[in-house]
């Protein structure tokens, strides 16, 4: 796990030296074992290393035999070893025992096709120099893996192509522009998040997941183009989809499968030449990866957080659970005052703003002081297995959605005041106004799940004077949420919504917030439910095998049987338990006066698109109880990275330059 960052396309190499310095100084975090550098006329990349495979060997950048080819890697690619004995027996030669070695001789033996291969996280840049070390490079390749779990931002300016791991890293290079994005200002307010591949930087871009972009070194602007490496099969394991594919697939088969799958996936992900543990909750996705770990490793590592002061702490329930599975178990005590003392050390951990993320710098926190320098995390698993609320509400939505098409725009908001003047006790929860919301509008979204995401409506922002649809409908962020929608056209409505949530809030809340939460202790957090053999095959299975009448989640417990421990197996059909933090009462008591103050001190940037009287509004509401925590807390985060990283300006930037993304 690591960090990159470079500068492509710029004609002074002491000059691109000087950026690179100053970009991989902002990522020390990332990787404080090393620092590596490649610098050749118009390229310059860097790494900064954090050891977890072949800490002797694994030294970046890595070459290949002929130092014709060279590779800045962040990630880890855990089926290395098999791809190296069939490289070897193609031919190849390697140096080191290293996962990064054998993705430049992947390259070499199977060009872009072979990125499909890969199984991991990853995010890098691969340098082609015709003439060998010391000379030109003629052309670069920036990928991502597949669901998007490491990062990689982008931003052409001057004609140059600057890229990291990090925004932050961008903002330090000096090159970019600190201006706003009303674009993704828009998706924040509506989902809590920056949706991809948008950033709160204006022109300031992630390459979007399971891509990849050819650059040539001497057009970096000209040739960018993105191309997906990867594409899902919805299909291929079932034909309960309305086809005649086959037969319905054995109950028992597809549990067997999902345990073999789930058990590769986890016995991988513990690979490593440096301490590894689990995160450990009451829950089921977290045992159900301890479980399977502790039968092939016994005495591994778990940690749990232990709250004392909170109304629930899972800590006791995780204790028990390492009990009965056996494992080498720690608790970190952390009481809500030491939690509030750090709150502003955590908030300014996000590299991207998040309504989301601060449970995860806690947490992380905790892994790092247990002496861990790898986690295994239950990520994941709520998207495939339907863990989430918006496996049920969805349809609902879908429902309301399509009776609003047999209205008026007039009729409908009659409708809707009626219904209001009806159930005023009803009006200001966040079910009856997103409900509202979709029966006023259908068309705000591309699908009926995004309206159960929503964190402030488009009806509610239009009232306060915040547009969000004019001239935003060619938002990258928007055509990435109707390509995904695309995608699953011909997906059951169970595993279209399992896509949703992976390519949306997933993609761009949970993974992004992890990444930038655990980095900043210096944690490479692992997720193995996302093993793209386990999920592209749950991701193909039919509905009914992915529903039973126990309720959310019956094909993981019996995927799993009696592996699990009966606490945990028991928790089927009961409403789903997590930790999070009494933000309701904080921000009604101790934080209460650092909040109003935040949104008092309204940043300069923000203002350019909304006023600081809207955040005002809705803190006083919340103050009422006339609405959720979640979005007085949102703006605060948002209005605290804005004043740290971004300038007032009289006018917008100019339009970014942004890459055509092709889906053939």
């Amino acid at each position: 796990m690591c960090g990159i960052c470079g500068i492509i396309g710029r004609d002074s190499s002491e000059e691109s030296a000087a950026t690179l310095s100053r970009m991989l100084r902002s990522i020390f975090h990332r990787g404080p074992d090393e620092e590596g550098t490649l610098i050749a006329p118009r390229f310059a990349a860097g790494i900064r290393r954090l050891s977890i495979i072949d800490l002797a060997g694994g030294t970046q950048p890595i070459w290949n035999e002929t130092r014709t080819l060279a590779i800045c890697f962040n990630g880890e690619i855990y089926n290395f070893r098999e791809l190296r004995d069939e490289l070897v027996a193609a031919g190849h030669q390697f140096r080191t025992h290293s996962d990064t070695e054998v993705i430049l001789h992947v390259y070499e033996q199977w060009g872009t096709d072979g990125f499909a291969r890969l199984h991991g996280m990853f995010a890098f840049v691969l340098a082609e120099m015709p003439e060998g070390s010391g000379g030109p490079v003629n052309r670069a390749i920036l990928a991502r893996d597949r669901f998007g779990i490491k990062p990689l931002y982008y931003s052409v300016v001057g004609g140059a192509l600057v890229f990291a791991s990090e925004v932050r890293a961008l903002l330090a290079s000096g090159l970019i522009p600190e201006r706003i994005s009303a674009e993704a200002v828009n998706s924040y307010l509506l989902f809590g998040s920056m949706g991809e591949p948008n950033t709160l930087v204006e022109g300031v871009f992630s390459l979007l997941p399971g891509h990849f972009v050819e650059i040539d070194v001497q057009a970096p602007a000209a040739s960018l183009r993105s191309r997906p490496f990867w594409k899902v099969d919805f299909a291929s394991g079932g034909a309960d989809r309305g086809t005649s594919r086959g037969p319905r697939p054995n109950a028992s088969a597809v549990s067997a499968r999902v345990h073999s799958c789930l058990d590769h996936a986890v016995q991988s992900h513990l690979i490593a030449d440096v301490p590894v543990g689990i995160f450990l909750s009451s829950g089921l996705d977290s045992t159900a990866i301890a479980a399977l770990a502790a039968r092939a490793h016994p005495g591994i590592h778990t940690f749990t957080v232990a709250f004392p002061d909170l109304e629930f702490s899972e800590a006791d329930e995780a204790r028990r659970t390492a009990e009965r599975l056996g494992t080498q178990h720690s608790e970190l005590r952390l009481s809500g005052e030491e939690m509030l003392a750090r709150l502003d050390e955590a908030v300014a951990a996000f590299d991207q703003p998040s309504m989301d993320g601060i449970n995860t710098y806690f947490v992380s926190w905790a892994a790092h002081q247990s002496g861990l320098k790898v986690a295994l995390s239950g990520l994941g698993s709520d998207e495939l297995f339907g863990g989430y609320p918006t496996f049920r509400t969805t349809g609902s939505v879908a429902r309301l959605s399509a009776l609003a098409c047999l209205f008026t725009d007039p009729l409908r908001r009659g409708l809707v005041a009626a219904a209001r003047a009806v159930r005023p006790d009803s009006a200001s929860t966040p079910g009856f106004e997103k409900g509202t919301a979709a029966f006023l509008d259908p068309q705000t979204f591309p699908h009926s799940y995004f309206f159960t995401r929503a964190l402030f409506t488009v009806q509610r922002l239009a009232a306060s004077g915040i547009a969000t649809n004019a001239g935003q409908h060619a938002a990258p962020w928007r055509n990435w949420l109707a390509d995904c929608v695309a995608e699953a056209e011909q997906a059951d409505n169970f595993t279209c919504i399992s896509w949703l949530e992976m390519r949306s809030y997933m993609l761009s809340t949970l993974l992004r917030d992890t990444d930038s939460m655990s980095m900043t202790h210096s944690l490479e957090v692992r997720v193995p439910f996302l093993d793209p053999v386990l999920a592209e095959y749950i991701l193909s299975l039919p509905e009914s095998q992915k529903v039973g009448p126990g309720g959310p989640k019956s094909l993981l417990i019996r995927a799993l049987g009696e592996l699990l421990p009966e606490n945990v197996a028991n928790q089927i059909g009961r409403r789903k338990r997590t930790f999070t933090f009494p933000w309701e009462k904080w921000l009604r008591g101790p934080l209460r006066g650092r909040v109003s103050e935040g949104l008092a001190n309204w940043s300069p940037a923000l203002a350019q698109l909304m006023s600081r009287d809207f955040a005002t509004r809705v803190w006083e509401q919340f103050q009422r109880g006339e609405t959720t925590w979640s979005r007085p807390w949102s703006l605060y985060v948002l209005n605290e990275w804005a004043k740290r990283h971004l300038q007032s300006a009289q006018a917008m930037a100019p339009t970014p330059t942004t890459v055509t993304v092709s889906r053939s």
